[in-house]
């Protein structure tokens, strides 16, 4: 990582210099762990004791919190801490490792194929019959790209990653490795003997500015379209299924699971290890908390908790009444055996 000042950094998040000679840095660290050469972050009033104790050089400080008055650290007052830190790390993060523009020897690429003079293809790349990669686009080592595949300009997609015949990608892409899209979606029904699978002879869409962590896996739609909507952004280890319809702007973290022809609307945030049964709706801006099952359709700006989902504080309810029932269950055979008692004496 190349040594920056606190003048790059002031300037770099727009803030004015601290009074004082400027300083170098090696490093952003955590407030335990940094030392004098480094810069660090405090975002939390949870963290005020590691900030009052930290050796950081310098520590970017959140506007709304406050500071004993007689801390002696040297600060940056920021709106945003985490988008100082995106920032800052956008400055310092190091290049990753691209192929140059060009098809590697080892590559296949069919002949009908259209490849940008720019794209760079890496090694052991596949790409079918009709497909076409835009300008500045990057294919690492052992793509498989299928026939009739459309990727925009500006893509990356990481190595192994799987993208099935006639899907369509759009612009500025990222698609991180050992994803597949466009497995057939998950279609089968009973004809009295065996399950009869259903052919499913859709497509997968991925809009511009979408990222795709690893081991994702989006499958074709039925019919029609499987959509990921503009500006999405989806965690490791998620599964979208056939003809689901993902709104602009969602984030959907890790373990996620959404069931086919669910339609999720812009915005909607969906917490780890959530799972979204098929054909229900959750409208725009709602957000579903880790381990949660959508059963029934949510409103927008809403948010949902448990299994099965219910309002937020509705849920938080029922699970503080259920963390008395033991007590609860013990009052009532205290009771009964006093009324038993009682029973006994009248008789």
């Amino acid at each position: 990582m190349k040594p920056f000042s606190l003048s790059q950094v002031a300037a770099l998040l727009n803030v004015p210099m601290p009074p004082g000679p400027d300083r170098v840095f090696a490093s952003l660290a955590t407030l335990d762990e940094a030392t004098e050469a480094d810069l660090s972050l405090l975002g939390s009033e949870a963290y005020l004791k590691r900030f009052l104790s930290t050796r950081a050089g310098a520590v970017i400080v959140a506007r709304r919190l406050r500071l004993p008055p007689d801390h002696n650290k040297l600060i940056l007052v920021v709106d945003d801490v985490e988008l100082a830190t995106a920032r800052i790390l956008e400055m310092l993060a190091p290049p990753v490792p691209r192929p140059p523009p060009g098809i590697d020897p080892s590559a296949r690429v069919d002949a009908s194929a259209s490849i940008d003079a720019t794209a760079a293809i890496g090694p052991y790349v596949i790409v079918g019959r009709r497909s076409r990669i835009g300008p500045a686009s990057v294919l690492h080592g052992g793509v498989f790209v299928g026939d009739d595949v459309v990727i925009g300009e500006r893509c990356e997609i990481f190595p192994h990653v799987v993208i099935r015949e006639r899907i369509t990608i759009g612009n500025r892409v990222i698609i991180h490795a050992g994803s597949v899209l466009g497995t057939d979606g998950f279609g089968y029904r009973w004809d009295g003997r065996r399950h009869a699978k259903v052919p499913q002879i859709g497509t997968v869409i991925i809009e511009d500015d979408v990222e795709i962590g690893s081991c994702v896996c989006i499958d074709r739609a039925k019919i029609s379209a499987t959509r990921i909507g503009q500006g999405t952004k989806i965690d490791n280890l998620v599964q979208i299924g056939h003809n689901v319809q993902v709104g602009p702007h969602c984030i959907i973290v890790g373990q996620a699971g959404v069931a086919g022809s669910a339609r999720l609307g812009a915005r909607v945030v969906l917490g780890g290890q959530s799972a979204v049964r098929d054909h229900v709706s959750i409208g725009e801006e709602a957000m579903v908390a880790a381990c949660s099952g959508i059963a029934e359709d949510v409103e927008p700006r809403t948010v949902v908790s448990g299994l099965p989902a219910l309002p937020h504080r509705q849920s938080l309810r029922e699970q503080a009444a259920l963390r008395r029932l033991p007590a609860l269950v013990d009052q009532v055979r205290k009771l009964q055996d006093e009324l038993d008692k009682l029973k006994a004496a009248r008789e």
